[in-house]
């Protein structure tokens, strides 16, 4: 990853703790093409994918516990998603989905082994490259801005490379202008081409820097003893055109650092 300014912001991804973190099929009866989706979803990703069949299912004492994806570490479970949970949040849908507003913000689910990537360096690429591997940080940012929703209160900044962007996604101008009615402070970001009066009523930053037009950032900092588990942020930056490096974390301490950032710099 490269980047030729002090950009939102590469020291970022050296804050990461990176662990190394894989997802385990507990049973190998799911459809082939079920497989091959889930699969495909972390191809090329420092996640791998293993199974376990049903015997060694029964010896662990799992056998309730059939169709389920389990995130591990160091081999302990750290979360578990049914196949279920997995094909009905990420690897059915469509992106258009979230751009036309078919699915309403407080539906958005981020299933609790992807949940549970946080911090791990993803490489993911748009349409046409891939058809999934970006749909993952549409789904985190729409999450974050469902956190904030819901605390109603805090701090949001988001970014978008185009400001116009916002127009032209129907959902993505409906929730941010839900979010502009609640008590959150919300700034975003982006190159001005879009008139003031076109965008929800949050405090608007414009410029044609690289964190401007290059850099992915949801960041959600609520408001001081708040549950830490609001804490949110997702940083990607556009490294090639539609390949973005990124991240997601929920570590307080990590969420402020970035937001503190983004409000001195940006």
């Amino acid at each position: 990853m490269t980047c030729d300014y002090d950009c939102v912001d590469t020291r970022f991804f050296n804050e990461i703790e990176d662990p190394n973190r894989n997802l385990i099929v507990l049973d190998q009866s799911s459809p082939a093409p079920v497989r091959g989706l889930l699969d495909r979803l972390v191809e090329g990703q420092p996640v791998s994918i293993s199974e376990i069949d049903t015997f060694e299912t029964e010896s662990t004492g799992d056998e309730d516990n059939t169709d389920i994806v389990a995130l591990v570490e160091n081999g302990d479970i750290l979360a578990r998603s049914t196949l279920d949970e997995l094909l009905e949040s990420i690897l059915l849908i469509n992106s258009d989905l979230y751009r036309t507003g078919a699915i309403d913000l407080g539906d958005v689910v981020l299933p609790d082994v992807l949940r549970g990537l946080d911090e791990v360096p993803f490489r993911l690429r748009g349409y046409p490259k891939s058809n999934k591997e970006k749909l993952l940080l549409i789904i985190i940012s729409r999450v974050i801005e469902r956190i904030a929703a819901e605390t109603g209160d805090g701090t949001l900044r988001a970014s978008f490379q185009r400001l116009s962007r916002i127009q032209d996604e129907k959902s993505t101008y409906d929730v941010y202008d839900t979010l502009s009615n609640t008590g959150v402070e919300v700034h975003i970001y982006g190159v001005d081409d879009l008139d003031s009066s076109e965008t929800p009523p949050v405090l608007v930053h414009t410029g044609t820097s690289y964190p401007y037009k290059r850099s992915w950032f949801v960041v959600f900092n609520p408001p001081a003893g708040t549950d830490t588990a609001d804490y949110a942020a997702l940083v990607a930056l556009e490294d090639e055109p539609n390949v973005w490096d990124a991240f997601w974390t929920f570590r307080p301490e990590l969420v402020s650092q970035i937001e503190n950032y983004i409000a001195e710099n940006v």
